[in-house]
């Protein structure tokens, strides 16, 4: 699913919380109030709701596009990025939950990594906890202890009540649900070391309502890479229509990055291998057959984009490159039908006849 890069401003507001302020607003040619997508659930809710009718349910969709926020550009933190959605709509049990928690661990153990855990807490254990403590005290892991305490004070909480909800959040136990989701992952092959109840996990979106969770990779420092939460009331907030939901969403930036720290990257080679060279400008029309005979077979080839150029600076181009392979076509390659074939590295050269140097190229 794809949803618009703009998006009207009403759409939004309201419905995330406190990270409203990082809104890219302004006003269109005809004075409307729009913002730049914020995130992808917001405005899949609005198409879900769209076409309740017609959409099977549950269902289930992803979404990877760009989202933008006014955060102050850091390591870690861009003011646009991808994100990578995965949703179930239409379906409350804690089995939709579960799914898509295992699913977010799937990524990270099918890109290799061996140190990813999934922390997991229910937003039902945080009723009675005001939004602002939520808010204050997701951020324990950057601020600590004190920090959140402050910040609630800040808000305007009393101290001894902003000290009382965090030791009540604190001192939290996972409930029938989490234990059950916990089974679940256990019993699809992750290992207690993949996922954990952390009681002091909150997630700012205003718009969570049931299980909540983060993917953090030990040992990277730029935060979560991955969350997610069930959202049983957004859509029917923004289209009366009442469809509950649950889905994650993944930074791909920080996963990529994680990636590269962690040597997870494979080594894509984008070089050509081969280069198919002139000996004049004349042979141009042969070197494009060539071209195509190879790239036909699935052999990466390119041909030296000019008629003029002489063939020591187009091998020395093919060098510079590292491309393993020149194929070189002059008036004697033309007149005996066959090419001439050169093998950078060690300098041997065969004049042959396509097919055999096809056959020679996939055997390498």
């Amino acid at each position: 699913m794809e949803t618009p890069t703009l998006e009207p401003l009403e759409l939004f507001a309201g419905k995330i919380g406190d990270g409203e302020q990082l809104f890219f607003k302004f006003k269109d040619n005809a004075g409307r109030e729009v913002a730049l997508r914020y995130d992808q659930t917001v405005p899949t809710c609005r198409v879900v709701a769209e076409y309740a009718q017609i959409l099977p349910m549950p269902f289930r969709r992803y979404q990877i596009q760009p989202a933008f926020r006014a955060e102050k550009p850091q390591k870690g933190r861009y003011r646009e990025f991808v994100q990578c959605d995965a949703d179930i709509f239409g379906e409350s049990s804690y089995l939709a939950d579960a799914e898509v928690i295992g699913l977010s661990l799937e990524i990270y153990r099918k890109l290799g990594f061996k140190n990813a855990c999934v922390s997991v807490n229910d937003r039902e254990l945080l009723v009675g906890i005001p939004y602002e403590a939520i808010v204050s005290i997701d951020k324990l892991d950057k601020i600590g202890e004190m920090g959140v305490i402050r910040e609630m004070i800040e808000k305007g909480i009393e101290r001894d009540q902003a000290i009382k909800f965090f030791k009540q959040v604190r001192d939290l136990k996972p409930n029938e649900k989490i234990n059950n989701i916990f089974a679940y992952l256990k019993e699809t092959g992750f290992d207690s070391s993949w996922y954990k109840f952390e009681p002091t996990l909150s997630r700012s979106f205003s718009y969570s309502t049931g299980p909540i969770w983060e993917v953090k990779i030990e040992g990277f420092g730029n935060g979560s890479v991955l969350g997610g939460e069930r959202y049983d009331d957004l859509v029917s907030k923004i289209a009366g229509v009442e469809i509950p939901g649950t889905g994650f969403g993944l930074g791909f930036d920080r996963t990529l990055e994680a990636c590269l720290q962690f040597g997870l990257v494979p080594e894509f080679s984008t070089v050509s291998k081969v280069l198919v060279c002139l000996m004049s400008g004349e042979y141009f029309i042969n070197g494009l057959q060539i071209m195509k005979a190879l790239r036909e077979v699935d052999i990466v080839t390119e041909i030296y984009p000019s008629k003029e150029v002489k063939i020591d600076k187009q091998l020395k181009y093919a060098n510079k490159k590292g491309i393993p392979y020149v194929v070189i076509i002059g008036g004697d390659e033309v007149q005996a039908k066959k090419i001439s074939l050169k093998n950078m590295k060690t300098g041997e050269q065969e004049t042959l006849f396509i097919q055999d140097a096809i056959k020679k190229l996939k055997a390498k």
